[in-house]
Order: C-alpha cells, then structure tokens, then sequence
C-alpha cells in the first residue's frame, strides 16, 4: 500500500511538517526513470528519491544521498530555489503534490503501469514532464466530486476504489463474504475509518511479496508507528533488496510447475495410447485372422467375415480392399503391427521418463521452499539447470519462432525460405535436425550445448512441434526424422527447403505445441507450408 490513497493520505500531512521553508537544492537523475530532488533549510537536508519505473513506482526518502559525478543528468531547473509551502494528495487517487509558495506544483502519479513527474510553474503554465511519452498527464486533475458520486454503490466495496486489493482481503479473511449486507456495509466503514486513522504500519509478506500494509495482513515481519516517513525509509530499502529474490523465486517455481503439469499430461496421454494399444485388436492380430481365412475370402471382396480366435472365437468382420489381394493387405498390416510395436515400447520409455520428470520438478519444488536468500537460489538454479528463460530475448535476435526447454533453445523455421536460413546458415553440425518425415513442414533445430547431451524429453517435444508444424498436425501420431545437422544437406537446384538427409532416427509422437498450455490445439497451419527432402 505504499502508493495507495490512504497511505499517501498520511504521507501528505507528514511531509508538510516535514518540508514547510525549505528550498529545492538540487534536481537530478542518474539512474533510469529516477528523479531525485534534495531540499534544505540552511542546516538540515531532506532527500526525495522519485523511482517512476512501471514495475516499482515508488517514493523513497533516503536519510542521505552521495550524488556520481559521472552519468548524472540535471533536469528541471526551473524547480530549483522554489520554496515549500506544503503537500497533498488527489482525493482517492495515487497523486501526491509538492505545493511551493509561488504557486508551482510538482506532481508524483504514482500509477503502477504509467508513473510520472509533473512539474507546473506556475498555476497557468504549460507541464514540464518526466516521461514526457504520457502527454496526457499535462492535464493531470483530481476526480470532481460528481464522478466521485456517481459510482455505484450496491456492493459496499465498490464505494471506495481507492481501498486497493489488501482491505478486501483483510475483509475476507474476516468473514466479510458470508456477513449481512448492513454488516458488510458496517465493517466496510470501519476499514475505511482504521485505513484513515491507522494505529501502526505493517511490513508483511503476502504471496511471495514483500509488502507495506496499513492492516496486519498475511506473515507480518515488522510492526512499525503510523510515521509514513519512517514507514518508506524502512520498506523500500527492504523491498528493493528482496525484490530479485521474489521474482527469480517466482519465476522458477512457474517454471518448474509448469514442467510438472506438462509431464503430468504428457505421460497421461501415452498411458491413454498404451492402454488403447493393449486393449483393441492389434494390426498382427487382424493380418493373422486373414492369413488364416485366405481360403474363404473370394476375390475382390471389400470385407469378410471370420472367426476371431483371439477373442473366444466370436465372429468378427474385417474390413478389405476390393484393389489389392487379401495377401497384399496382410502384408500392409504385419508392417503396420512392426511400427505399433515400436511406437508401443516408445511409449513405455515415455511414460518413464515423463513420470520421472514430473517427479523430479515436484523434489525441487520442495527444495525452493528452503531457501531465502537471493545468493543461495541462483547457485541451486546453476546446479540443477534451471536458468531463467531467455525466451523473448532470443526472439529478438532469431526470425525464428523459439522455445526454452531445459536450457536447450529449440528453433522452428517459419516458411521454405526460412526453413533455408535456418538449416544452411544458423544450424550448426552438431545441432540437432528435425522434421516431420515424407510431409511438408518446418525445420526444427535444437542447438548444441557443450558437454550436455540433449536429454530425450527435449527432443521428444521438439518432435512434438516439428509434427505440430507440418501437414502431419492433425494426425493422431508422426513419424518424425531426428538427426545431426551435419547429416542434411541441400543438393544444388533444390527448391528452397528441400534437402537430403543422409542418416537419420525416427521417433513416434502425437503433433502439439507442448509450450502452449491453453488453447495449442486449435491453431491451425497456413497452406505456406516450405517443401520438405
């Protein structure tokens, strides 16, 4: 709460006293989106550090501060010398002002998303900005009461927006939901007259974030007196200090669950396919019966019945080409019942190798929780490969679509001329190359890293989307080619994305995007599609 209304509320009126009849000494930045303004009253020095980034906006009133003497800006020099008459805030609302004696005002809009400075002269002159992007904050007023009336009233909540998100909470954790709506609307007041009047500020941590609270809320690790200024000078050195813990914390533990839900899924599906394997009637079964009933079945017939003696002898009829023999047909299906038995035992090995996965994420779930300090996590993210993504850095750099998995990058080619780029100019031989086999699709490389072999979950998924990336994508299962990229070559007058691969593996997988968790299966793939080997 340290930007919400009802703490700047307490924030104003400490300020006054504070700052009445000194002067701006000083104003500067040098740091990005930082506005630093040092006052004095002859003998005593008051510092204001404006951090207007749209992560952590945020006032910040170091006791001192040693300004560089290199990378330092000087910026509104019309403020310097001014003079404080005193501070307020906008009613409801994230704006705090510095008013001077000759009518200037220096406005802080401390908006999460679009923060910013304005300085104003004089009552009547044009706005110097900080972020001068946002013109609109030139004509930056306060609500008129009207608009403040006219809000609706019927949820007792909704009549004060500026309350922010930690008074419903507190209100909830406290029955508010289940209360009478003339409670509701009675313990709303009496928020509200605590929120104006606050007893003591709380340091609290609340969902993996260090917070300013005006209500003991969530774990509290620090209970201070209702004195803004001593509130901010002990929070926001707090904060900024936990600040990269909690993000890299956050972010590998959505990392880590999300590699959990995705091997979760992943070893559910094959279990599905095996068991459907298991259960139904096999290609060998089925070429058997037919072998065994050659006899009976006349020529150019399109089905026949037989007597299943896989099953109890029950009639069964199967189904036949009315073009072919019923021993070419056989023979069709004892080569179908060879690749069920690969695709069968790949299955197995995946359901292994995903449970064991899924598993291995839940253990480091369970080590994150132990450990608090920023220094500690990024050594156990070293050990256990888990460096932050560079996802949306790399598809920067790269026209390619990119993906992170497991510290390998994955690049999948987005056209046939681009499918050229990548395989001739980015790939290199000890890459890994994949396509979906004997159909047009992307190339899909998985770059090398040194001294790490490619672990089969890798490749696995980047199989998934070479199928998912190809004609193949509505197939139920995709041969997929895998192999060095020093065994693709392109032979001269190729048309672009074609190319020869002299030596390959092929693996069985069922076509997905596996880094799309919602909504993957309904992209569908353009007619642009780049020619294949």
């Amino acid at each position: 709460m340290h930007n919400n209304y009802y703490f700047l509320r307490q924030l104003a009126p400490a300020l006054t006293a504070q700052l009445s009849g000194y002067q701006v000494a000083a104003c500067f930045s040098q740091e990005k989106d930082e506005l630093v303004i040092g006052l004095t009253n002859g003998s005593t020095e008051f510092w204001l550090k404006a951090q207007l980034t749209a992560s952590f906006p945020v006032l910040a009133l170091p006791t001192s501060f040693h300004r560089t003497r290199t990378n330092s800006v000087d910026l509104l020099p019309d403020l310097l010398g001014r003079t404080v008459a005193g501070a307020d805030v906008f009613p409801h609302d994230r704006v705090l002002t510095l008013r001077f004696t000759d009518g200037a005002s220096l406005l802080f809009k401390l908006y999460g998303p679009r923060p910013n400075a304005i300085f104003r002269p004089a009552p009547d002159a044009p706005a110097q900005l900080f972020h001068q992007r946002y013109t609109t904050d030139a004509d930056l007023a306060p609500l008129s009461p009207t608009a403040d009336s006219a809000r609706p009233s019927t949820d007792p909540l909704k009549s004060y927006p500026a309350l922010g998100d930690l008074p419903p909470r507190y209100l909830r954790a406290h029955g508010y939901d289940s209360a009478s709506e003339p409670d509701k609307e009675l313990r709303v007041q009496e928020i509200v007259a605590l929120l104006e009047n606050p007893q003591q500020f709380y340091i609290i941590h609340l969902e993996g974030r260090t917070r300013l609270s005006l209500l003991p809320l969530g774990e509290i690790e620090q209970t201070l007196p209702p004195d803004p200024v001593t509130a901010l000078r002990t929070f926001v050195p707090m904060f900024l200090g936990r600040r990269a813990y909690e993000t890299e914390s956050r972010q590998v533990r959505q990392q880590l669950e999300r590699r959990a839900e995705e091997a979760t899924s992943s070893a559910s599906q094959a279990r599905a396919r095996l068991h459907a394997l298991e259960h139904g009637a096999s290609y060998r079964q089925t070429a058997d019966l037919i072998m065994a009933h050659l006899t009976q079945i006349p020529a150019g017939a399109a089905q026949v019945e037989v007597v299943d003696f896989y099953q109890d002898n029950q009639p069964r009829i199967i189904k036949l080409k009315s073009t072919e023999t019923p021993q070419r047909t056989a023979q069709n299906l004892y080569r179908k019942a060879k690749n069920q038995q690969i695709e069968t035992r790949q299955l197995q090995e995946r359901v292994e190798r995903r449970e064991f996965d899924a598993f291995w994420c839940l253990e480091r779930l369970e080590e994150l929780g132990g450990i608090l300090d920023l220094r500690t996590l990024r050594a156990w993210r070293k050990t256990h490969d888990l460096q932050p993504e560079t996802k949306a850095k790399a598809a920067t750099e790269l026209p390619f679509k990119v993906f992170e998995d497991e510290g390998f990058t994955i690049l999948v080619g987005r056209n046939a001329a681009n499918n050229d780029l990548l395989t001739q100019r980015y790939a290199h031989k000890e890459d890994l190359w994949l396509h979906a086999k004997d159909v047009t699709g992307s190339h899909v490389v998985i770059r090398h890293r040194a001294g790490h072999v490619v672990p089969a979950t890798v490749v696995e998924r980047a199989a998934q989307l070479a199928a998912w990336y190809s004609r193949r994508q509505h197939d139920s299962l995709c041969p997929v080619t895998v192999t060095p990229k020093k065994f693709v070559r392109k032979p001269k007058g190729a048309l672009p994305g074609q190319v020869l691969v002299e030596r390959e593996k092929v693996v069985l997988v069922v076509p997905a995007n596996p880094f799309e968790r919602v909504g993957a299966n309904s992209c569908g793939f353009g007619n642009s599609l780049p020619h294949s080997y």
